[in-house]
């Protein structure tokens, strides 16, 4: 039975990653047609700081939710409404920060003083894009899959529309009216999906007055979970929030126009790793079914179980994304002939599709350690690896080589994380082992 629901989950997760990739890849298609390659460039430019802002506004708490509900030993209900309150005076603290410090980040770090009213759009989002990861986490917990894919589809769809009328208006007033226009659609298409996500709650699904205490345990335990994993994604997104930043100081530095610099980032950022990245709705998907499967499991030391279900995962990735990767080495003009109408960034295509093979199976490895209980042993792996790519960016960024820096940077941090996850995943379910020692 449970093999069952973990392959429906599986499927029903690929369906819909695979509708809202396609939407996504449209979305990105109609921006790069209606904004071009500064656009793109631009839009690239924020989308770090961006990253950087959901994680620490999540603080890791989807994560948290979905593994305490799946245990199946708790009062979801409760659970829920004892982190809002946290999540709601966290994203505060941020929204008061970005008014601040936009104005800094977008003249003096980014080198780029139209970024501005992007980055302070990103503030307004912020809320609605916590609530909703909440949301989605308990559905998770409960292996009910079909609210997440149906969330997603409509809040992409909505946001197409958004863009497609809205980007032609804006553009009139500037490039960076139209960008943050970009960011701000995220309002309604959220907000879309929190009211789809509420669709789905069961008809008896009734709110007490117990429902609404705050619990201590449960959020003392939550913080537990949260905590690590939003170090370790907070690591990464940091490290991701410098690569524009880095790039742009050093390569300025030694005699690149910003302009060559705009357009080449959009290039690499914004059509080349969006087309190698398109088999990562099916890694997401199983990563995110596994979690669930993988929590319960390990913590009633079924290990030849949660061996299966890991390795299972991993051989559907390698199913995938084999193939992808032989498609973008041998035909890499196709891909983005169709999709962006250009040939610009084969090079970095055909260099960067073997690597990403490993990224597609890092998915479920870091799924699979969230589910364990080892958060921290993700944290470690992206600190680690975040601390050799940043070094290395900035290094290789005065060899003169132009944005090759950042692929050098990209391919060795890929490799370094995933074998470490693996070495670390092997450890933990080794039975004569104690995975505390670890």
């Amino acid at each position: 039975m449970r093999k069952e629901k973990f392959i429906i989950s599986t499927i029903i997760l690929m369906v819909g990653g695979c509708l809202t990739k396609v939407l996504g890849m449209i979305i990105k298609i109609m921006m790069s047609r209606l904004m071009g390659p500064e656009g793109i460039g631009l839009y690239m430019l924020i989308l770090p700081t961006f990253s950087l802002f959901i994680g620490l506004a999540q603080f890791g708490f989807p994560i948290a939710i979905s593994k305490l509900v799946a245990e199946e030993e708790k009062n979801n209900k409760n659970l829920l409404f004892s982190l809002l309150p946290i999540s709601f005076l966290i994203n505060l603290i941020i929204i008061i920060f970005i008014i601040f410090f936009s104005p800094y980040l977008a003249n003096h770090l980014l080198h780029e003083p139209r970024s501005y009213y992007a980055l302070l759009s990103i503030g307004v989002v912020l809320p609605l894009t916590s609530l909703s990861g909440m949301l989605r986490s308990y559905f998770f917990g409960r292996q009910k899959m079909l609210p997440h894919v149906v969330s997603n589809v409509t809040e992409d769809i909505i946001r197409l529309i958004l863009i497609v009328v809205g980007v032609p208006i804006f553009l009139k007033y500037g490039l960076e009216f139209a960008v943050a226009f970009v960011v701000l659609t995220n309002i309604i298409s959220e907000l879309t999906s929190i009211l789809v996500l509420f669709f789905f709650l069961p008809k008896h699904f009734k709110i007490t007055k117990q429902d609404l205490s705050f619990n201590r345990p449960y959020v003392k335990e939550s913080l537990g979970i949260s905590i690590p994993s939003t170090t370790g994604r907070l690591i990464g997104s940091i490290g991701y929030f410098l690569e524009p930043i880095i790039l742009s100081s050093v390569l300025l530095s030694v005699g690149y126009s910003n302009t060559f610099f705009v357009r080449e980032y959009g290039i690499l950022s914004g059509y080349v790793l969006p087309l190698l990245l398109l088999p990562s709705f099916f890694t997401m998907a199983i990563s995110q079914a596994l979690l669930p499967i993988v929590s319960k499991a390990y913590s009633s030391n079924k290990i030849t179980y949660t061996k299966s279900k890991i390795r299972q995962a991993i051989m559907i990735c390698l199913f995938i994304g084999i193939p992808v990767t032989i498609f973008f080495e041998l035909f890499p003009s196709l891909p983005l002939k169709f999709v962006y109408n250009t040939t610009e960034g084969i090079p970095y295509l055909r260099v960067l599709a073997p690597i990403c093979l490993f990224q597609y199976i890092q998915a479920p490895l870091s799924s699979s350690l969230d589910a364990m209980g080892k958060s921290s042993v993700n944290m470690k792996a992206t600190f680690m690896g975040m601390l050799l790519r940043t070094t290395l960016l900035f290094l290789t960024s005065f060899l003169k080589i132009g944005l090759w820096s950042l692929v050098i940077a990209t391919s060795i941090n890929v490799l370094f994380t995933t074998f470490y996850c693996i070495k670390k995943v092997r450890q933990l379910l080794q039975p004569k082992k104690d995975p505390k020692t670890l």
